[in-house]
């Protein structure tokens, strides 16, 4: 059963870390909601926004400024958090790897192994909070803008709505917490179980050894160990 939920919670690991890596990095996050008008999608992320032609196919980036130009505290704050986001699932997906049973690494060791697996889901549930706070704000920063030019009847000619780059990163963030709950809360239950199978073999090894010693003294007779002694003296004199 420890295997199965260290290959499960890996899987998710892997799938969730590749997730917030490529949300984070490309350019879906708001995309044109007024199809009907358009003949092209216009795609924004955190760091370019791209035009698609419907009919050729053919698609134009454009970057954005500096990361040290003035932009708006939804682009600064959501790019700071995928990042950290992305960092942290990155590092608790190679320690998780390394903590796994099949992995040549401290092979000696598996109380220490199973620490690595710990801290591996720590640091899995850490990265699952900002990338869901950094997506979901972001979404909904997009619906409320949209939300509002509607009910004010303002049109400005593009209206956008969340991207599947959003989606991404909210898949990768739940793949993240279920991973990072699955590998904490199960691998400690290993830890205490196995801590206490530790436990309960130490008085019985300690009883063994009193019990090994009792009838080693029972098969040497006091005579024969005074004999013994008086043995020893002849031989020095």
């Amino acid at each position: 059963m420890k295997f199965f939920l260290q290959y499960v919670g890996c899987i998710f690991a892997f799938f969730s870390a590749g997730f917030l890596i490529i949300s984070t990095w490309t350019d879906c996050w708001m995309v044109n909601a007024d199809d009907s008008l358009e003949v092209s999608i216009k795609c924004r992320g955190l760091w370019w926004e791209c035009v698609t032609n419907v009919f050729d196919g053919i698609q134009t980036c454009d970057e954005y400024d500096s990361i040290y130009a003035e932009h708006s505290v939804k682009l600064v704050l959501t790019r700071a958090m995928m990042i950290t986001a992305d960092i942290l699932s990155g590092l608790g997906f190679l320690f998780l790897v390394l903590g796994l049973d099949c992995v040549k690494f401290l092979p000696d060791e598996p109380h220490i192994k199973l620490r690595i697996c710990l801290a591996s889901g720590v640091m899995l549930l850490l990265a699952g909070l900002p990338g869901i706070t950094g997506s979901v704000w972001y979404a909904v920063d997009v619906y409320v803008e949209r939300s509002s030019l509607l009910f004010h009847n303002v049109f400005l000619g593009i209206q956008y709505k969340f991207g599947w780059s959003c989606w991404l990163g909210m898949a990768g963030s739940f793949g993240c917490f279920l991973s990072g709950s699955l590998l904490t809360c199960c691998m400690y239950l290993f830890r205490e179980s196995s801590s206490g199978r530790l436990h309960s073999a130490y008085p019985l090894r300690k009883g063994y050894s009193s019990a090994t010693t009792v009838v080693t003294n029972a098969h040497f007779p006091s005579s024969q160990t005074a004999t013994s002694k008086m043995y020893a003296v002849d031989t020095r004199v």
